[in-house]
């Protein structure tokens, strides 16, 4: 049940929308789905050249199904957080992974280094997508994306030393979920995730088609100013560090599910969040969660949400003192950390003033 002041600030949220949209050349279409059972809301827009049925690429938002993905497999005992990584992956691949100040830590990466980014492995996707960009006919597969991040690329630290936030973990995580399961990684994610929650409209960037088959086309998302939504090259690059294509009302499917503890139960949950490692001022990182914790003034208790942004100004997060969930993107990378931004100042600062 809407009150008048609900509808006000849901107005004023969606004035701040739009005028973003449009002050900014840059970005061509974005959406927001703000939905919050608890005020009474339920808003869905969107803006630019798509509409609120269209999928979006949401970036490294993919990285919470990933994760999650991994902790079925750990409730079914097919997978322990602590096993070392070389016990899923092919020798080759793993042979001097991580060599470090002149020794071979291969062997003390464990899975749950890889979730919360703590393995001290280089990141492959920037240098990457940077030869993508020079060259519309690049391609490259997860494995050869690995090999040659390990050719060209040195560890940041030792495992378990330090946290730097990496896709190369996240695609070592995607080659393990297919070990496991006997799965293609886009199958696994169908199978566990898209058709139990009835997730009809998404899909895996450029690896499979959406399970209604009239869903509708990808909405464009760009990198300095290139058009790249139609580059097969990028989809081996994002793969399990983030190819998740998704239409908000579906996106809103999965957090629920996860929230309420239909896809993990709430101790897994818990795990995930609690083993944990410092991201940056105000951010931990679980394993594929971002927690925004209090820091005075720079961090205000308002902010306490979890989730995982990405970055084409992506984001999918919870609120769970509103019992709100909060899901968008603005389709570009010039809006890898705006995107977040304006769903703290705009969007939750905003909410706080419903009683």
């Amino acid at each position: 049940m809407q009150t008048k002041q609900s509808e006000k600030v849901i107005r004023s949220i969606e004035k701040s929308f739009r005028k973003q949209v449009q002050k900014d050349k840059k970005v061509k279409s974005a959406f927001l789905l703000v939905h919050s059972e608890k005020k009474g809301i339920h808003l869905h827009i969107a803006e630019g050249s798509m509409n609120t049925k269209q999928p979006a690429y949401m970036a490294s938002v993919g990285k919470i199904f990933t994760s999650v993905l991994i902790s079925i497999l750990y409730e079914n005992d097919q997978i322990s957080f602590e096993d070392g990584i070389t016990k899923y992956l092919d020798q080759e691949l793993v042979k001097h992974l991580h060599v470090y100040k002149g020794k071979d830590y291969t062997n003390e990466i464990k899975i749950k280094h890889l979730l919360n980014q703590t393995s001290g492995l280089y990141d492959n996707f920037r240098p990457l997508l940077e030869k993508l960009l020079d060259d519309p006919n690049f391609t490259i597969s997860p494995q050869e994306a690995i090999t040659w991040a390990k050719k060209h690329q040195k560890p940041h630290f030792s495992p378990g030393n330090g946290f730097k936030y990496t896709d190369t973990n996240y695609h070592l995580l995607g080659l393990i979920i297919e070990k496991i399961t006997g799965l293609p990684f886009h199958v696994a994610m169908k199978q566990h995730i898209y058709q139990p929650l009835g997730m009809m409209n998404s899909s895996v960037l450029h690896y499979s088609n959406p399970l209604d088959k009239d869903t509708q086309y990808l909405a464009d998302f760009y990198v300095n100013k290139n058009n790249i939504t139609n580059h097969k090259g990028y989809a081996g690059l994002d793969y399990a560090g983030g190819g998740v294509v998704s239409t908000g009302e579906d996106m809103l499917k999965f957090m629920k599910a996860l929230v309420s503890y239909q896809l993990v139960k709430k101790e897994t949950l818990e795990k995930m969040m609690n083993d944990k490692a410092k991201y940056g001022v105000g951010i931990e990182y679980g394993y594929g969660i971002m927690l925004f914790k209090t820091i005075p003034i720079l961090m205000p208790k308002i902010f306490n949400v979890w989730g995982h942004a990405g970055a084409t100004g992506a984001y999918l997060f919870y609120h769970a003192k509103m019992d709100t969930y909060l899901i968008g993107t603005f389709n570009d990378f010039s809006y890898e950390r705006k995107g977040v931004r304006f769903m703290l100042i705009k969007v939750i600062n905003q909410l706080a003033k419903i009683k």
